[in-house]
């Protein structure tokens, strides 16, 4: 009888030892797949930078008939102001842009050796609304509104010169890309196409010639955003 009350508390013993070391042993675990993290930039509030690139006319017109010519080309440089209000939900801006820039886009030719007649835009500039969507770091929009340009015609002959300047408004549009390679920072690539209207040339007394150009221009630019708040993460 005491051999299988032993062999009976053994047996109990051993069961509850191979209990506690099941306890005891590692166990693994099912790691939760990692969350995934959308990036978002925020592209509100004010900005302003420079810009620069090349334009040239696409078409003139004088006293209503038109010539296509690419013939007033050259350079410019300016700056540029502007404000952005995201749109809630889908990653949509809008937003207002002024700029202005110093131009030397021109055309001059010798007549017979003697006259030399030359047309330069001497400055232009445009106040636009702007519609555009992000993508990471990105923003790609379009922009359109008003445009005006400040244009010199002027003749030379041996003995004498003569020019007048006029301010032709019109309007603009196109669009471009922009990049946030820093914070704060974003770069620029911009394409617009503009007709600045009619503008009278000449003398009331002897008679007024009526000039409209209108031109592409491309362009490169730095701007600087002031509210920039850094990118917002967010996990889903």
């Amino acid at each position: 009888m005491k051999k299988i009350l032993l062999a009976t508390v053994a047996i109990t013993i051993l069961g509850a030892a191979s209990a506690s070391a099941a306890d005891m042993a590692p166990r693994s675990y099912t790691k939760a797949p990692p969350m995934p993290v959308v990036v978002a930039y925020n592209w509100s509030g004010f900005y302003a930078g420079i810009m620069g690139g090349y334009g040239w006319s696409d078409r003139v017109r004088i006293d209503g008939f038109a010539l296509q010519t690419n013939d007033i080309k050259g350079g410019f440089g300016g700056g540029t102001i502007g404000y952005n209000w995201n749109i809630p939900g889908g990653g949509w801006l809008w937003g207002l842009e002024v700029d202005a820039a110093a131009s030397d886009m021109r055309y001059s030719e010798t007549i017979v050796g003697v006259v030399t007649v030359e047309d330069k835009i001497r400055a232009f500039g445009s106040v636009t609304g702007r519609l555009g969507i992000t993508s990471g770091a990105a923003l790609f929009y379009a922009k359109g509104g008003y445009a005006w340009a400040d244009n010199r015609i002027s003749i030379a002959v041996p003995a004498a010169s003569a020019s007048q300047s006029k301010v032709h408004s019109g309007w603009t549009v196109g669009g471009g890309v922009e990049y946030m390679f820093a914070p704060s920072w974003s770069l620029k690539g911009e394409y617009m196409y503009a007709d600045y209207g009619n503008a009278a040339y000449g003398d009331p007394a002897v008679g007024l010639t009526n000039l409209s150009v209108t031109t592409h221009t491309v362009k490169g630019g730095v701007n600087y955003h002031f509210n920039w708040g850094g990118p917002v993460v967010a996990r889903y």
